[in-house]
């Protein structure tokens, strides 16, 4: 048996439901403003740039600096007593750490332009299958550049293609790595 108590909060609790269902409804066209009543394609650069403001309006999602050239970020800060300064790579990657970097690609055996193409996209759909993000431009008939948005991921990508049949050498930071598909098999920095 529901008391009187309860009763007068059920109805009180439905009420308010009520009243927030009813402001919540959606504006009649008649409220809207002239130009966003018209076609899409209707639309003038003005109306477009209503638009544009309207879409950004609160978006305070993403980071400050993703505004910022790169070159105008600050550099990260870096905990030396945290990394192993026997391998210098170690620091270069810490230092890397959010900044772009270029890796050329160099592919073995004197390949055509479309078969250079064909491996190193094969390539970089595996780095992008170990989220390794990198995009990848042709610039010669046996060379690739791959660029990584966090430069820390070069060193990781370093590894994995210097593994690669075809790969005959990778530069990252001016630093030649041989391939598996060098001449000296991988062995000896170039």
């Amino acid at each position: 048996m529901i008391t009187s108590n309860r009763r007068f909060q059920l109805i009180a609790m439905l009420v308010v439901c009520l009243i927030i269902a009813v402001s919540a409804e959606k504006n009649d066209d008649n409220e809207k403003p002239a130009w966003a009543k018209k076609k899409i394609s209707d639309y003038s650069d003005v109306d477009m740039e209503r638009l544009l403001d309207q879409w950004n309006e609160d978006d305070d999602d993403g980071d400050p600096d993703d505004d910022v050239p790169e070159h105008l970020r600050p550099t990260p800060q870096i905990d030396l007593s945290s990394i192993d300064t026997s391998n210098p790579e170690n620091l270069l990657k810490e230092l890397k750490k959010g900044r772009t970097v270029m890796t050329f690609v160099a592919v073995s055996e004197n390949p055509s332009r479309i078969e250079t193409e064909e491996i190193t996209k094969v390539w970089q759909t595996s780095l992008w299958n170990a989220n390794i993000q990198a995009e990848k431009y042709m610039i010669d008939d046996n060379r690739a550049i791959f660029i990584f948005k966090d430069g820390s991921q070069a060193w990781k990508a370093k590894d994995y293609l210097i593994g690669q049949e075809r790969c005959e050498s990778v530069s990252v930071e001016n630093k030649v790595y041989p391939g598996k598909g060098s001449p000296n098999g991988g062995k000896d920095e170039l």
